[in-house]
């Protein structure tokens, strides 16, 4: 039986007890195909030359042990640490939230040839925004990429609208739009001309995703969890009183949900199409449409959380399950 070395990529100073991260090393560790895992943070200074830089093909990583837990100094990351070549590992684990440009994602690539990665950095390259929708669009409300003012003007014109930044996450940057008025969080309500004017450079050069505002937004936005095409468990996020962002970023709760027909349909649709982009984990966000039926808003394939919360909700070893759908996927590539 053959057992693989594991480089996890992360950027500890964002952690909190609640990531996925460290529950995911631990069961990793204890696979029986797992040789060592070594886990290097951007967070860690010395680890400059490689995340920044893009000048060297080595980090400094911690061993992980079983033990593997969260320190709210991240002491872990920093001392007693070893220089891992990335060459050296068979997979290469992403954890790694924004900002990770696609000059460095596409740098892992040029550095790494050979090795297996989870998931594939080209792959998030081209997954990790929100435009990736445009290619769902049977399963999606209905939407557009807008480039400039007269494109969003156009668009919420037809009717009211949400406008979402291409590569933030959280919720953060995403607005509402309804007769003309933009409402964004806990702002006060601003003409669509003025909030336009704000984000004229980024709409210009970037671009936003308009979607349809779904009337239905209240009754939450569930994230569904798929690792190597299979759906380990969902979750069914509420926003706040008062409010229409479920994320829970944003103030939005959490709680156990099941996978409705059509959203095992809609799995069946995208799933294939990220694995061929060799993305083996991602997290696809419903909402419920206009006619009461769930379609997807969102696919996240950056690094994905919410494994202990599901776990804890369902009762199920979603955890192990995760990292045995993984180690399949690597054992499936390296038998290519």
């Amino acid at each position: 039986m053959k057992k693989y070395n594991f480089l996890v990529l992360t950027e500890h100073t964002k952690h909190s007890s609640q990531n996925s991260l460290y529950v995911l090393i631990a069961a990793l560790v204890g696979h029986e195909q797992t040789n060592q895992v070594y886990v290097a943070s951007r967070g860690n200074a010395e680890n400059k030359p490689f995340f920044e830089d893009r000048t060297s093909s080595t980090v400094e990583a911690t061993l992980a042990k079983a033990s593997f837990a969260y320190q709210a100094d991240g002491i872990q990351f920093l001392e007693a640490t070893q220089t891992v070549d990335i060459q050296s590992v068979d997979v290469v684990l992403m954890r790694l939230p924004r900002p990770a440009t696609d000059a460095f994602l596409e740098y892992l690539v040029a550095i790494a040839p050979k090795q297996i990665f989870v998931n594939d950095p080209k792959g998030i390259i081209k997954t990790s925004t929100k435009e990736f929708l445009l290619n769902f669009p049977s399963v999606c409300p209905p939407m557009t990429l807008c480039h400039s003012v007269v494109d969003v003007f156009n668009f919420a014109a037809k009717y009211p609208i949400v406008l979402k930044p291409l590569r933030e996450y959280g919720g953060k940057g995403v607005v509402k739009v309804v007769n003309h008025t933009v409402f964004a969080g806990d702002e006060a309500p601003k003409p669509l001309k003025e909030y336009l004017a704000e984000i004229k450079e980024e709409l210009e050069t970037d671009g936003y995703l308009a979607m349809k505002f779904l009337k239905n937004v209240s009754e939450g936005d569930k994230r569904i969890l798929v690792v190597n095409g299979e759906i380990l468990a969902s979750s069914l996020r509420l926003p706040a009183p008062d409010s229409w962002l479920c994320n829970i970023a944003q103030g939005g709760t959490a709680v156990a949900s099941t996978v409705s027909p059509e959203e095992e349909q809609i799995i069946q649709k995208i799933a294939p199409v990220l694995l061929k982009e060799g993305i083996v984990m991602f997290g696809a966000d419903t909402l419920v449409n206009d006619d009461g039926k769930r379609i997807l808003s969102e696919v996240n394939t950056l690094s994905i959380g919410g494994f202990p919360q599901a776990q804890a909700q369902t009762g199920k070893p979603i955890v192990k399950m995760a990292i045995d759908h993984i180690i399949a996927y690597v054992n499936e590539k390296v038998g290519q």
